[in-house]
């Protein structure tokens, strides 16, 4: 085998070595869920404010922008 060849075979078992650890996936916590799915914080339920804030955006047919300025301003208000 050449010089050239030992380096070719040494760099491709470098690679393929460094680049297994990076499709290991995290170990279980106890409660059998991964660690990423866990710090995910539960969605706060909404107020019945905000639920009305909504139905009332939705009547005056408001989208984007409008809309999320027309909540806040509703949910101060209320």
């Amino acid at each position: 085998m050449t010089t050239f060849g030992k380096y070719l075979g040494l760099i491709a078992l470098a690679a393929s070595l460094g680049a297994a650890p990076s499709f290991a996936q995290p170990a279980p916590t106890a409660s059998g869920k991964s660690p990423a799915a866990e710090t995910k914080a539960a969605p706060k339920p909404r107020t019945e404010k905000s639920i009305e804030c909504s139905k009332q955006a939705d009547a005056k047919k408001l989208h984007g922008a409008e809309r999320k300025k027309f909540r806040e301003e509703c949910k101060k208000a209320g």
